[in-house]
């Protein structure tokens, strides 16, 4: 004997659809890899030469190479020391590479002794670099109101 209207043939299934799962695993991934940036340099610990007067490079960050400078006169490039004597021949076949855009951030400690500087100045100017820059924190003015 058959009931009148419509039979229910199949009833949904409790499992969970894992076939775009992995789809949307692979746009996180991708968007993950896109937007994360990665730091070049540690930064050091050093006390920055104060300037009264200071002006931001608009170059990209890809065009800069920092060079930090500590107090017992230690280079460091891309987060490897190097001897002074070899800076050189490290930073030429970089900046020949870049059509000579590449500018050189020089960051070192206030309390480098100038012979230092002098030396690292010296390697670069061998190496045939035009475009250096120093690194310095903005002094702080306070001037207080009269009352």
């Amino acid at each position: 004997m058959a009931k009148g209207g419509f039979q229910k043939r199949s009833k949904a299934s409790s499992a969970i659809p894992t076939s775009s799962l992995a789809d949307m695993a692979f746009l996180l991934l991708i968007f993950f890899m896109v937007t994360t940036t990665f730091p070049n340099d540690k930064p050091r610990p050093i006390n920055w030469v104060e300037a009264q007067a200071a002006q931001k490079t608009s170059v990209k960050q890809k065009n800069i190479l920092n060079v930090w400078m500590q107090k017992d006169g230690s280079v460091y490039i891309n987060d490897q020391k190097w001897p002074m004597e070899e800076v050189h021949q490290y930073v030429a076949p970089i900046y020949a590479k870049s059509a000579k855009h590449l500018v050189i951030d020089v960051r070192g400690d206030r309390d480098v002794p100038y012979r230092f500087m002098d030396q690292l100045q010296k390697q670069l100017v061998a190496a045939g670099v035009v475009r250096v820059v120093f690194g310095a924190k903005l002094e702080t003015q306070t001037t207080r109101e009269r009352r």
